[in-house]
């Protein structure tokens, strides 16, 4: 990795801490922001270079998302710039560890994901001279508090890092709204305090989001969801006339009984998936339920002989699991199910062109101009109306466009 040039912001998250810096009294820093904007690459830098600076055999951790998320964003971009400006570094992957030394000090960076509320346990116990929360705002509560709780040692410091989220989180009440009171250093960036961007670049992000992803990712603003899930939807873009020939079969899957219930049929052709087919069934509009047997009599009648790699399944439809894995026919997964995550993905793969509709598959058309925010959320979240195929088509997006071992899933590749 070269640098020509650093943006005043960057030089300024590179050197707060350093003796002769009017800001070095702080005891955290935030930075926050649009995607791409050169936070991340800087802050990993003067972490480490903070501690090895000031510590010698002492304990820090560097936390993500998942671990495998940290390597991918930070460690493994991290690794060779150190050790061009003269770092020895040494990850132990098994351990979740990397060994530094520079200067007669060695110091051990410990590497944790904060996935849901049971990662705080795997942070107790330690004592850290530092922190550094990457993707802070996609980590619960519990885990960042006890990260905190853990660096008790004398001018130990909080590194904090994020895209922005809902403003009622949790981390921009807590945090960013009292950077004052708990005496952080709080500094905004856009994609404009990135020079390595090119104007094509950040072009280019500007055209993959719209509403208040547009805002968040592109602006760097706090924002509430709000209106369309997906507003910028086309028929004249989106939707296909043709159902082509596909080398490649996925049916996805929205498990309901008095609710609706949803397939999707999905081919693979020219690097471009298209949802060929679909099954919907209402119980309240038809006036009758249906059962595991029936639904698993529609999923056959819907893959039509086809090879169908696998049924991406609702992960809350135990019983209809089974009833697929029962009858030997099929390979049922269990879907990928994070609603925010998923809902910027399926926007991208639109956006994108990596996923179409073909114009007889009515349901879904129809639900993509009713799928709507729900605003009186605290949190960004989709009204519970409206959702099954768009819920069916998410789960296929989010499993195999978008699925990785990262989240104890199959790995499905989106282009061969």
């Amino acid at each position: 990795m070269n640098f020509s040039v650093f943006s005043e912001k960057q030089l300024r998250v590179l050197t707060w801490w350093c003796k002769n810096s009017s800001l070095k009294n702080f005891d955290a820093i935030i930075c926050d922001g649009a995607v791409r904007s050169g936070k991340t690459v800087c802050m990993s830098i003067s972490f480490v270079t903070w501690a090895m600076g000031n510590f010698n055999d002492t304990s820090f951790a560097m936390c993500g998302k998942t671990v495998t998320s940290l390597r991918r964003n930070v460690i493994t971009p991290l690794l060779p710039v150190l050790t061009e400006l003269g770092f020895s570094c040494r990850e132990k992957v098994s351990k979740g560890l990397v060994e530094i030394e520079f200067g007669g000090a060695k110091n051990r960076f410990y590497l944790f994901g904060g996935r849901d509320e049971s990662s705080a346990s795997l942070i107790q116990g330690l004592t850290l001279g530092g922190v550094l929360l990457d993707e802070v705002a996609l980590m619960p509560r519990s885990f960042v508090e006890q990260a905190i709780a853990r660096c008790s040692i004398d001018s130990s410091r909080l590194w904090f890092n994020c895209n922005p989220e809902n403003p009622m989180h949790w981390f921009y009440r807590e945090w960013i709204e009292k950077a004052k009171e708990k005496n952080c250093l709080y500094i905004h960036f856009t994609m404009n305090d990135n020079p390595s961007l090119s104007q094509s670049i950040i072009d280019r992000y500007r055209s993959l989001y719209s509403g208040a992803f547009y805002e968040r990712f592109v602006e760097g603003k706090w924002v509430a969801a709000e209106g369309l899930v997906y507003p910028f939807f086309s028929e004249k873009i989106n939707v296909s006339p043709d159902v082509p020939f596909c080398e490649e079969y996925y049916i996805s899957c929205d498990y309901g009984t008095v609710n609706p219930f949803s397939l999707g049929l999905w081919g693979l052709c020219g690097g471009v998936w298209y949802r060929l087919d679909e099954y919907y069934w209402s119980s309240k509009r038809e006036g009758s339920q249906k059962t595991d047997e029936e639904y698993y009599a529609e999923l056959k009648k819907l893959a039509d002989g086809r090879r169908i790699e696998a049924v991406i399944a609702d992960p809350s439809a135990v019983s209809f699991i089974e009833c697929i894995r029962r009858h030997g026919e099929f390979r049922a997964v269990p879907a990928k199910n994070d609603v925010a995550d998923g809902i910027r993905r399926v926007s991208e793969a639109l956006k994108c062109g990596k996923i179409k509709i073909c114009s007889h598959c009515r349901d879904i058309i129809r639900e993509f101009g009713l799928y709507r925010w729900d605003s009186n959320s605290t949190r960004d979240a989709p009204r519970k109306e409206h959702d099954h195929a768009m819920d069916d088509m998410r789960y296929f997006v989010s499993t195999v466009l978008y699925g990785s071992a990262d989240d104890g899933l199959l790995v499905f590749a989106a282009e061969r």
